[in-house]
């Protein structure tokens, strides 16, 4: 089996819009790219990696609950700077962890979303995936004009919606592939069970230090690349201002 490699730039472009980074100077990413990937529907292993990743959230929050953590403090400051009520919207990581701590435990979608999914409630960040093949051009995060296109689905049918004007939002070429910074992806661009060549993006704000955001990245590459061992891997450079 290969192992994950670090590499000098990205194979994607991404890029940071200057209002996002003075609306949040303590903002960072980390991508992860992986091609060939082997995906298909939630298996014993994944659900072990989210079980454990629960068991690890709770020993992390100590009996506090995720929004008194001093990253997820900093997420929900973020999303109050660009207009956002964060007890309504949440970050995916909050979400995330909010299910994890429940009776229900976390949702299981399939074995690529239940992998990244476990990696964020583990480290208690932002963590999201993307399907390469889908993605038109470069990634971008910017705030929205009001007028892009985001797809997204309801009442079982696909429909296309927009984002708030100022709004912080992923988008490439085609429009917004993530709204609200992390909190909802568009089925445009997501992993489903047809997924070979996918990018992750961890996200960070300060204080989170840079180190946290490299070994969850580097865990991440490293459980993508023992579910998928023909599988590359590459984990890119801290991004931060």
């Amino acid at each position: 089996m290969s192992s994950p490699r670090r590499v000098s730039g990205a194979t994607l472009s991404l890029s940071v819009s200057d209002e996002v980074s003075a609306l949040a100077p303590g903002f960072g990413y980390l991508a992860v790219t992986a091609h060939g990937l082997t995906n298909g529907p939630s298996d014993e292993a994944g659900s072990a990696l989210l079980d454990d990743a629960a068991r690890r959230l709770a020993r992390r929050l100590d009996g506090r609950a995720p929004q008194d953590d001093p990253h997820i403090a900093a997420w929900r400051a973020a999303y109050t700077a660009f207009g956002s009520k964060p007890s309504r919207t949440r970050n995916s990581a909050e979400a995330l962890a909010k299910r994890a701590l429940a009776d229900g435990g976390l949702p299981r979608i399939n074995r690529l979303v239940d992998l990244y999914n476990a990696v964020s409630v583990a480290h208690l960040l932002p963590v999201g995936g993307e399907d390469l093949d889908r993605i038109q051009g470069g990634m971008r995060l910017v705030r929205a004009t009001g007028v892009e296109p985001f797809a997204t689905a309801a009442g079982g049918e696909e429909v296309i919606e927009h984002p708030d004007a100022g709004e912080v939002v992923w988008c490439d070429d085609e429009g917004v592939t993530c709204r609200r910074w992390n909190w909802r992806q568009g089925t445009r661009t997501r992993l489903t069970e047809d997924s070979v060549n996918a990018l992750f993006l961890l996200e960070r704000m300060a204080p989170m230090p840079l180190d946290d955001l490299t070994a969850a990245g580097t865990e991440l590459a490293e459980a993508l690349q023992k579910a998928c061992p023909g599988a590359r891997i590459e984990i890119g450079d801290v991004r931060a201002r």
